[in-house]
């Protein structure tokens, strides 16, 4: 799988690069480059690794509230994200700065696993200074971050934002002790895209900030939006898919109110298709998905219960079937911009990584299963990369000031353009 990664990741980047140097190449290239810019790229890394962070603290709270197998290993890798933060800041700010940067923010994933320990415990004292913790946490970053950017991100803006963060996750924990998994759920969707807005504001911060360390250009253009929507959409499928299968094998109170996040996720994706390509195209796009993509998902859960290796296989048949009618379809859709073979080939990867997680977590791999869940949910990054790129370099005068047609938004869509 390595291997074949190294190939994959390099063909989207120069998947609209034509053989030849002709005047639609160079269109191409030119488009390309608007998904690519480094104040683009640097979103794109935040937008990656703080919707991580979300993800990552909602499964690693539920499990440790359960006792379930793989608590611990979530909880790493929560701690892990975190850890993967401070490079990234340090290359800004310095290695003093990654380093108090990681300080901050790491100790806010143990005040969390603390909360979560005390509310199994029933614990009223220790939840409370749980909860005083958490609130010094996000007092303390948004100083921080208000601080490092020298008020870009404007303190105030920065603790809102934050608030809001610990709220969601608060409150999709409270809801799932509760029982009330349709607030989870709906909660869990608001929350993962909220963290899109925060990496808005931030890297919008950054960049402005340090204007020629990332060459004058900027992050809140109509092309990083289209990168950012549909790399969120692609990685919230992602964490659902997995979970999702999860929920299913081991016959989970939830997993319905799972089911109904993935069918909105597919609806989001459905109206943005639809919004470039017409409806037509986006009810192309809700055939192919849900045929032999989201219903083999579960076929193969089903399989796997049941011991039937037959049945596994016939649902990763489909799951072929539907990377081939899928990449076919993008190829079709963006012209060539997006080649069908290539696309195929990305898909593939895509749902052999869904797989590979859920394998790993069935024969109680539990590291390997949160590994491959990482190394899954980073590839949807480029994934959503590589098809804004297709799409821009077909449609350019699309992206033009205020000729970019709207983008459904979920959750606290638009918070972003308030804080910058």
């Amino acid at each position: 799988m390595k291997k074949l990664k190294k190939v994959l990741l390099p063909m989207l980047g120069v998947s609209l690069l034509a053989t030849s140097v002709t005047p639609a190449a160079v269109q191409a290239q030119e488009s390309m480059s608007q998904v690519e810019t480094p104040a683009v790229e640097l979103r794109g890394a935040l937008d990656h690794l703080l919707s991580e962070h979300f993800v990552l603290a909602v499964k690693a709270m539920q499990t440790q509230y359960d006792g379930a197998p793989g608590a611990d290993e979530a909880q790493a890798a929560l701690e892990q994200n975190a850890a993967d933060m401070e490079p990234a800041i340090a290359s800004i700010y310095g290695e003093e700065g990654g380093a108090e940067f990681n300080r901050i923010f790491s100790a806010h994933n143990q005040y969390t696993a603390d909360y979560v320990q005390a509310v199994k415990d029933g614990d009223e004292q220790a939840q409370q200074e749980a909860e005083d913790m958490l609130d010094s946490f996000y007092g303390e970053l948004a100083s921080f971050l208000a601080t490092a950017t020298e008020g870009n991100l404007p303190e105030e803006a920065a603790f809102e934002v934050l608030d809001i963060h610990e709220e969601q996750v608060a409150d999709a924990f409270d809801a799932y002790v509760a029982g009330d998994y349709e607030t989870v759920y709906m909660t869990y969707r608001e929350g993962l895209s909220h963290m899109f807005d925060i990496s808005a504001a931030l890297s919008g911060a950054i960049t402005t900030q340090n204007s020629d360390t990332f060459k004058g250009t900027a992050t809140d253009t109509d092309a990083a939006n289209l990168r950012s929507d549909l790399s969120a959409s692609v990685a919230e499928h992602f964490a659902l898919a997995t979970l999702g299968m999860n929920k299913e094998f081991n016959e989970a109170s939830d997993f319905d109110f799972v089911s109904w996040a993935e069918d909105e996720n597919t609806a989001d994706i459905k109206a943005a298709f639809a919004s470039i390509y017409g409806e037509e195209g986006g009810e192309q796009f809700e055939t192919i998905w849900q045929g032999n993509h989201i219903v083999a998902q579960s076929e193969y859960v089903t399989a796997a219960k049941n011991n039937d290796e037959d049945g596994k296989q016939a649902a990763i048949d489909k799951l072929h079937t539907f990377a081939d009618e899928f990449g076919e379809f993008l190829g079709t859709a963006t012209e060539g911009n997006l080649p069908k073979e290539s696309a195929t080939d990305i898909v593939n990867m895509h749902e052999e990584q869904v797989i590979n997680t859920f394998e790993l977590y069935v024969n109680e791999d539990y590291t390997g299963s949160v590994d491959q869940f990482r190394e899954g949910y980073a590839f949807t990054f480029e994934i959503g990369k590589g098809l804004a790129g297709a799409i821009v370099a077909q449609h350019p005068d699309m992206f033009e000031e205020e000729a970019m047609p709207e983008m459904p938004k979920t959750g606290m869509g638009g918070m972003s353009k308030a804080l910058t």
